[in-house]
Formats: structure tokens, sequence, C-alpha cells
């Protein structure tokens, strides 16, 4: 045997003996999980079902928009029942075969209200336009603003979310949150015509609540204060942990707000690099001054 042949033996039985202890990560003999690359093939049809003149690579024409519409809402119905069977039984510990028409119907649930997301991105978009003078097109905002993308993918999966269906929301968001920057938890609630401007580094938790005609600018985490004490007892709690931003509000680039009581007022703007664990009343601008102290 050669040097090279021996040594790549000598690491498989090393990397097999690995798999003998308890590790969490193990994950032998379980039903399939959940196939990321599967999921995202899945949205990307969903990205054509929402976005479909800006997606096509072919010629569009009003009197075959729903043939056209089809080629991606058949294959995108597939891979989510399948993907959500999987997902399923991970969670639930092996479901059987009979639990694959249910799986069904709820990605026909998620597909049915992609009308309804399609309204809120519209307003999503708008307000990316209206908001930053120098976007120079509706279409450029669809085209290459990171903001949109991370909305896009969270509005769906928000959906996924509330269905009920375990992991893949999440794979949704993060996949976002790889792609730009922008981590949005499916379980945040997130009003109308929401704007992230750059948005890299922006971070928006699981029990966040944002009302309408919010903008927030890069480097902006709308966190939780940190939990002592058993996290395990935390996880999956209902209790809010994360702040609340009023209709209307505007948070600048770097800042912090932290914490489930923490609400930020109607109309109220918090300027960069500010660190907030108290509410804001409304209207109120919030900034740090030149030596330092906080107004």
């Amino acid at each position: 045997m050669s040097d090279n042949k021996k040594a790549v033996e000598d690491v498989l039985d090393k990397l097999v003996q690995s798999y003998s202890g308890p590790e969490e990560i193990n994950n032998l003999e379980t039903y399939a999980l959940p196939n990321r690359r599967a999921i995202i093939e899945a949205f990307g049809h969903i990205q054509h079902l929402l976005f479909l003149g800006y997606f096509t690579t072919g010629h569009l024409s009003a009197n075959k928009l729903r043939e056209s519409l089809a080629e991606h809402m058949v294959p995108a119905t597939e891979i989510l029942s399948e993907q959500i069977h999987r997902a399923n039984n991970w969670k639930n510990s092996h479901l059987d075969d009979k639990s694959k028409p249910r799986c069904n119907v709820v990605a026909l649930q998620l597909l049915s209200q992609l009308p309804e997301i399609r309204s809120k991105l519209n307003d999503d978009i708008v307000a990316a336009f209206r908001n930053d003078p120098a976007a120079e097109s509706v279409e450029e905002v669809v085209f290459s603003y990171p903001g949109i993308i991370a909305i896009t993918a969270y509005r769906v999966a928000h959906v996924l979310y509330h269905l009920g269906v375990p992991m893949l929301p999440r794979i949704l968001t993060e996949y976002a949150h790889g792609k730009t920057g922008i981590d949005i938890h499916p379980g945040a609630k997130i009003g109308d015509r929401f704007f992230i401007d750059h948005g890299t580094s922006t971070v928006i938790g699981s029990t966040c609540v944002i009302g309408n005609d919010v903008k927030l600018y890069q480097g902006v985490t709308l966190g939780a204060l940190s939990i002592r004490g058993d996290v395990s007892r935390k996880r999956g709690d209902v209790v809010q942990r994360h702040p609340t931003l009023e209709d209307h509000v505007t948070v600048y680039a770097g800042t912090t707000i932290l914490g489930g009581d923490t609400v930020i007022g109607e109309g109220a703007t918090i300027g960069g690099n500010v660190w907030i664990t108290k509410s804001v009343e409304p209207g109120k601008k919030v900034f740090y001054r030149v030596n330092g102290t906080q107004t």
C-alpha cells in the first residue's frame, strides 16, 4: 500500500470512529433531512412566480401568462411538498407516506398566498425607490437591491413559519442572509412598505415587531438582551424578547436596539451608532453628540 493510500485509510478509520460517540451532529440512520439545494430551487421558482417579468429569460406575452406561471407553479409545488414532508418527518420522528398529501396541501397554502405577498413586495419595492434618491428605476431596485432579496425570502418564509413548517423557513432566510448579509428571522412581524437601505450586517430577531413605513440602514441590530440561566427553557417561548418599532420609524447605520420591552415610538428617528435598551417616545430624535453623550 502506498504511503498516500495508507494516509487516506488512516483518516477514514478515524472519521468512522468519530461517529461512534453520542455527538448531536452524527444524524445516522434517520429519515432524510430537507435538501437545502432543493429548497433554494423551489424559492427560485417562487421568485419567478412573484416577479415573472424580471426573472424569465424568454419572451413574455399577456395571453400566455397563465402557461408561463404554470411552468414554475408545478415544480414549486412538487419540490415544496417533498421538502415539507422531509421536514415534518424530522420533526415528528418518521411520519408515514400517508402524510404526503397533507404536505401537498401545505405547499398549496403557501402558493395561494403569493398574490398577497406580491402586493406587499410591490409596496416594499416602491418604498425603496421613493426613499433612495440613488435609485434610477423600480427595475434597478428589483434587480440589484439586497434588501429586496432579503425581504422576499422573509415574506415567503414567514408564511411557511406560520403554517407550522419546521426548518424550511430558516433555510430560506439564511440563504438570503448569505447572499445579502441581512439576517431576518422568519418569525419576525414586519409591516408594509419596509425598506432596508444597503443592509449589510442588519439583524432582525425572531420576536421583533415592525410597523408600517419603517426604514433601516446597514448594521442595525434589533436583538434580545442576554438570557441568563437555562436557554433551552426559553427556546420556543412566545414571550417577546426583541424590540418593537412603530410606524414611520427610521434607524440609521450601526445602531443596536435590544429587549422585548423596548418600544421605539411612531415617527421616532434613531441616529447612527446608538445603543438603546429603553423605550423611545413617539416623534423623538435620539443621537450621539460629538462629545459622546447620548441625547
